[in-house]
This record gives C-alpha cells, structure tokens and sequence, in this order.
C-alpha cells in the first residue's frame, strides 16, 4: 500500500478591489488595483484563481486573471463569499471591547450570522493545510475583508473571536505557507507594495491608515 505524500501549500489571500457604493462593481480605481495585484502575481505558479460569487469579487478576479497564463482556472466559489464567520458571546471578548464588537456584528442580516460559520469551516477545509498530492501547490483566493481575517486568525490558531480587528484594504495581499510538519506561516500580511500611495488602504477605516 503506498501512502500518499503530503506537500506544502501556499495560499494567496485578497480582498476585492474598492467597489461603487451600491457595491455593485469596482470603481475606476478598484479595477486598476485589481490589474495591479494580477502584474504582482504574474510570476506565481497558481494552480488556481478562486473567487467569491458577489459582483465586487467575480470582477476583480477576472482583472487579476487577465495579467496570468491564461491557462489557470477561474473558479467561483460559495466559501470565498462576504458573511461573518463567527460570532462570539460575551464572555468570550475583552470586557473592554464587548460592547464595540458585538454592536458592529449586529448590524448584518441574521442569515449572514447564523450561516457564515458553516462557510468559514468549509473555505477552512477547501483552501488551508498542506496538500495530498506531493506536489507544492499555490492558489488565490479572491475574498472579502471577514474571511481574509478569519484566515489569518486561524494561521495564528488565536481565539475565534480574534477575527474581529483585523482589517484587510482593497486588493491588498496575505500569504500563507502550510508546511508539513509545521505551524502555519504567515509570510505577508496585508501587503500593499504593488499599489501606489494613491491607491492604498482604500477600504480600511480612516484613523488606521499608516
């Protein structure tokens, strides 16, 4: 019986580019942000391009996808979609930010709550971990800002709740290394070198520009 030999992984993390405020495409300067992650990307040996299903992230996709070998999959994908992938309790969250957290959570439709944690466990079984075929494998998943936090906050085994803080801007980019025998590795985390300063941190709140 031959057993099968694992490999690593290197998962490609973005959040969309900056979208209209219907949210319905990207703006002018989404889509040059967009077009500026694929001449980033260029050189990657993706095996695949996988994007969430909502307008914002199928077009960004499709921009980054046109600066690629155009032999690499374009794949929509449920699991890469916009929900909240966790809520927290209470008592769960520093009793300082309690009040903060659980406000901003409850703004969103009770469906996106109460379905996003299934999402958030299946784009953890579809997209993490090392791989089964013995090959090194490196993929994109073009996302939104909750699901490239929860990501990151699993990368770093931290609390569920710790998703909550970590902001993502448009088409800024997060990398992860899933090694075999070792703990996950984050190599780059919402990194904004391919984008001009005009385009920076566009989608992260205001007072946390740097």
């Amino acid at each position: 019986m031959t057993t099968a030999r694992t490999s690593t992984r290197f998962l490609y993390i973005a959040r969309h580019g900056e979208a209209s405020p219907d949210e319905t495409e990207l703006t002018g300067r989404g889509r040059r942000q967009a077009a500026l992650l694929g001449e980033r990307l260029r050189g990657i040996p993706l095996s695949a391009v996988h994007h969430g299903p909502l307008p914002r992230a199928a077009q960004t996709a499709r921009l980054v996808h046109e600066q690629l070998r155009q032999d690499v999959p374009l794949r929509v994908a449920e699991e890469a979609g916009d929900y909240v992938p966790y809520v927290p309790s209470r008592k769960e969250l520093p009793k300082e930010s309690a009040d903060g957290f659980l406000g901003f959570l409850e703004q969103f439709p009770e469906d996106e709550r109460t379905q996003g944690p299934k999402l958030a466990d299946a784009a953890l079984a579809r997209f993490t971990g090392v791989t089964a075929d013995g090959e090194p494998r490196h993929e994109l998943v073009v996302t939104h800002a909750f699901l490239a936090a929860w990501f990151v906050r699993d990368a770093l085994d931290a609390p569920a709740w710790r998703w909550l803080g970590l902001n993502h801007a448009n088409a800024a980019l997060t990398v992860i290394r899933y090694t075999p025998g070792r703990p996950p590795a984050l190599l780059v985390v919402n990194d904004m070198s391919h984008l001009p300063a005009e385009l920076r941190w566009t989608g992260f709140p205001p007072e946390l520009h740097v």
